[in-house]
Order: C-alpha cells, then sequence, then structure tokens
C-alpha cells in the first residue's frame, strides 16, 4: 500500500488532477452547507418544495446522463471536464449575484441547479474516464483513494467552514466559494498533460447503439449488475435521507447553521479515516467483501439518526450526541467503500466503455437521487421527519441485502485483476 501509494503520485500529470479534485471538493463541501440553508431558511421553502429544488441538481441524469456518456467516449475527456467545470462556475456564480439584485427565488435557484447538475452530467464521465488514462490500471485502487482522502478532508473542513460562511457573509455569497472552486479545478486540469487516443467518430445513427452497449455491459455483467442496483437503491436513500435531514436538523431541531456544518464536518473526518483504511481492506478482503460490509453500517447509522429525532424533545443534547456519532459512521462507511467501488468499476471495464459504463451507472443513481429528494421531502411533509427517516433506513437494508445476495461475495479484488489483465492482453 505504502509503495503504490508513493508510486501513484509520481505519475506524470496525476497531482495536477488530484489538485483539482481537491479544490473543487472543498468549493462542494461549503456548498454542502450553504445550499440548503439558502432554501431553507433564506427562501422559506416547503419540506416539498426543498426535495424539489435537490432533485433539480440530479434530474439532468435522468435526461442527457446516456447521451452524454456515450458522447464522452467519442471525445478526449481532458477539455471536455476543463469547459464543464467553467461551465459550473458560471451557473453557480449566477445565484449570488442574482440574490445580490433581488431576483433570486425558489424557481431561479432550481433553474440554476439544473443547469449545474447538466454540466455535472459532463464533467463526472469525464473525470471518472479520464483517471485511467492518466493512471496504470493496477495503480487505480490507491489513486482513487488519494482522490477520496482529498475530498473526506474537504468535507471535514468544507462544511464547518460553510458553517462559519454562511453566518458572516449569508449562504448566497457562500456558494461563491464554490463556484471559484470549479474555476480553479479547471485551470489544473488544463495542466495535465496527456495524449488522448479516441475511437474513431461514428455517424450520428449510431449514438443510440453506443447507449444500448453501455448498458448491456453493465447490466449484463456478474458483477457490475448487482453492484450498480445496489448503488442505486442507496442513492434512492441517501438522497431522501439528507433532504428530511436538513428540514429536521434545521426547522425541526432549530439547530445553528455551525452545529449542522459540524455534524457534516464530521462525517467528513470519518470519510478521511475510511478513505486511507480503503486500499488496505480492499487488498486483504476483496473490493466487493468490503463494499458489503459498508452497506450493511448504513441503515443502522440512520435507524440510530431517526430513533434521535423522534426522542429529541425530551433529550436534545443525548440526540445530537447521536446525530454526530452515526454519521461518524455514515462517513467511514463511505470512505471505506467509494474507492474500491470505482477501483472496481474501472478495471472490470474496458476503456473504450468507461464513459457509457459511469454515466449508465451514475444516470441511474442521480435519477433515483432525484425521485428520493422529492419523495423523501413528500414522505416527511405527509408523515413527519421522524417517520421519514426510519423509511429511509430501511430502504439503505436493502441497499445491503442486494450487495450480500450477490456475486460481490467473491473476492472481486482478485477477479478485476485477473479481467484487467485479460483486457490489457
Amino acid at each position: 500500500m505504502g509503495d503504490d501509494a508513493a508510486t501513484v503520485r509520481e505519475v506524470p500529470g496525476f497531482r495536477s488532477y488530484w489538485s483539482a479534485a481537491t479544490v473543487s471538493s472543498f468549493g462542494t463541501a461549503v456548498s454542502a452547507v450553504a445550499v440548503p440553508v439558502l432554501v431553507v431558511t433564506v427562501l422559506q421553502a416547503s419540506p416539498l418544495e426543498v426535495g424539489l429544488v435537490n432533485a433539480a441538481q440530479f434530474l439532468p441524469y435522468a435526461l442527457f446522463g446516456l447521451l452524454i456518456g456515450a458522447y464522452v467516449d467519442r471525445v478526449p475527456r481532458k477539455p471536455l471536464l476543463v469547459w464543464a467545470s467553467i461551465g459550473r462556475a458560471v451557473s453557480l456564480g449566477t445565484i449570488p449575484v442574482l440574490w445580490s439584485v433581488g431576483l433570486l427565488n425558489l424557481w431561479v435557484t432550481a433553474a440554476a441547479l439544473f443547469v449545474f447538475g447538466t454540466l455535472s452530467v459532463v464533467g463526472f464521465a469525464a473525470t471518472q474516464s479520464l483517471l485511467p488514462r492518466i493512471v496504470p490500471r493496477h495503480l487505480l485502487l490507491p489513486a482513487n483513494a488519494r482522490v477520496d482522502q482529498s475530498d473526506a478532508a474537504a468535507q471535514t473542513v468544507g462544511p464547518a467552514l460553510g458553517g462559519v460562511l454562511v453566518g458572516f457573509v449569508t449562504a448566497p455569497v457562500a456558494i461563491v466559494v464554490d463556484a471559484v472552486s470549479y474555476l480553479v479545478e479547471a485551470a489544473l486540469v488544463a495542466r495535465v498533460r496527456i495524449v488522448e487516443r479516441t475511437a474513431p467518430r461514428r455517424t450520428g445513427s449510431r449514438l443510440l447503439g453506443d447507449v444500448v452497449d453501455g448498458l448491456r455491459w453493465t447490466y449484463r455483467h456478474e458483477t457490475l449488475a448487482p453492484l450498480a442496483i445496489s448503488t442505486q437503491v442507496w442513492f434512492l436513500a441517501n438522497a431522501a435521507a439528507l433532504t428530511v435531514f436538513a428540514i429536521v436538523a434545521l426547522r425541526t431541531l432549530a439547530l445553528p447553521a455551525v452545529v449542522y456544518g459540524a455534524i457534516i464536518a464530521v462525517s467528513g473526518v470519518a470519510m478521511l479515516l475510511g478513505a486511507t483504511a480503503a486500499p488496505r481492506l480492499g487488498t486483504r478482503f476483496g473490493a466487493g467483501r468490503t463494499i458489503i460490509a459498508t452497506r450493511i453500517a448504513y441503515p443502522v447509522a440512520w435507524a440510530a439518526i431517526a430513533i434521535a429525532v423522534v426522542g429529541a424533545s425530551g433529550a436534545r443534547a443525548a440526540a445530537i450526541a447521536v446525530l454526530f456519532t452515526a454519521f461518524t459512521v455514515h462517513g467511514a462507511a463511505a470512505g471505506c467503500e467509494n474507492a474500491n467501488e470505482m477501483s472496481l468499476r474501472q478495471s472490470l471495464t474496458p476503456d473504450a466503455l468507461l464513459g457509457r459504463t459511469n454515466a449508465t451507472m451514475r444516470s441511474a443513481y442521480r435519477t433515483l437521487a432525484a425521485i428520493g429528494a422529492v419523495g423523501g421531502g413528500a414522505l416527511a411533509t405527509a408523515a413527519g421527519g421522524g417517520v421519514a427517516l426510519f423509511a429511509v433506513a430501511a430502504v439503505f437494508g436493502g441497499a445491503a441485502v442486494i450487495a450480500l445476495r450477490s456475486s460481490l461475495r467473491v473476492d472481486t479484488g482478485r477477479d478485476a485483476r485477473s479481467d484487467q489483465i485479460g483486457a490489457e492482453q
């Protein structure tokens, strides 16, 4: 692990890529606090409206994700990522500008987040497919772990910083930090020196065929199919959970923005520790088994959050302590899981299909996230935050069962290395 970590840092282009991802993660972590505060407290959205605004940035994955994935496999990925980052900076930057002139409302915010989400479809498909062109496939796990460690560090500091910024300069202005981070990301990615080989351009009539190829590869694969389905259910639960939690924390429990940010931040600390352990766990137990173990942790954490919220009226301090503990478990699980899941996907998929496979999975994930965000808000409106949180804990449990009953139980780390060798030959 140590040797691989040192080796991956010396790969030409990886440091700029890693730095770009790190800066972007810090900006995103600030927005993770600023956007909910903007929607819930500044714009005074109802629970259902909170879900609809959250869904706006996920909807483009359902509308455009598969076509964009096919397009990413046809063109150089680096310039695509650069321009997508610039576009995301502009779309986020419109929020504080419109707020400053008194033109910001709930639906304008949703529209800006929809544009941001559309460009994120492009950006994420490009960035996840670019890394295997920078880093040799046998170093993908330590490379992804490095990126995850930076992301976790950002989620540790970023939410706390976001809470402070919101308190001092208001939520719309705090979003400027995320907008600037995308400009920095674009500049750093532009510095990566890489010669990209792309497949010959096909006629427009083949675009649908390319999409079908990506779907077929993903959902007929013995390992990728259950991984994709389990993760789709996870995204449904996670989007609903975070939507409901923002409402409960900021409105029902009336937590200050700084405390809300600190709860999110402690998840980032745990994620950093989990990401640090991810390569060692994946190597020792196999990527699939590591993913299964983390999937089991999520329903436990969210059931505890639900119990804490329901009992908060009689023991508020104890409830807040449970929230910090549960988000620690959630963050550690995410840190252990993500690098293993991403490396498994990248190792099992030929480069010519990476854009489509990544976009196929991410489109489904974000589509379910949009449904989860709206569904979580609607359920919280109809039945209350406590009931909604118990429901999402049950859905997290469903994701764990799907993973547990699949081929992920075998040593998929070894299988991935074997498939990778075969693909390279």
